[in-house]
């Protein structure tokens, strides 16, 4: 699974982790994947990750599953956690895969999409 790192961007933050991703590069170290998100207004990063959603989001990291599943574990309504899901997918932070289900039909799965998310927030 991939790091996802939230936060305000900055060109230093930029250039220097450039850097650090180059140097390891030159040493023939593997780089490791990462998935970056960037937001102008540290509010937007409230919006998105609401208690609940963190919530949601920790459920899916420790097991995939449906939203049903996901909403009989959190003992949370479903279509609130529907809600939660598609804004999470939405800001990057799970994938929705449609899998086959043995026999017939089809079944939607939630999976984050990384295994740790870092928040840096500055106030300027």
């Amino acid at each position: 699974m991939k790091k996802l790192r939230v936060g305000p961007g900055a060109a230093e933050d930029f250039f220097a982790q450039a850097s650090r991703v180059s140097r390891a590069a030159d040493r023939g170290e593997p780089i490791a994947e990462t998935f970056s998100m960037t937001f102008e207004d540290p509010e937007d990063v409230a919006q998105i990750l609401t208690r609940a959603r963190i919530g949601v989001f920790l459920a899916v990291k420790a097991e995939p599953a449906s939203i049903t599943a996901i909403a009989s574990r959190l003992h949370r309504d479903r279509s609130a956690v529907k809600r939660d899901v598609d804004a999470l997918r939405d800001a990057g932070l799970v994938t929705v895969e449609t899998v086959t289900n043995a026999g017939h039909g089809t079944r939607k799965i939630i999976r984050a999409t990384a295994t740790r998310v870092d928040l840096r927030v500055s106030i300027a």
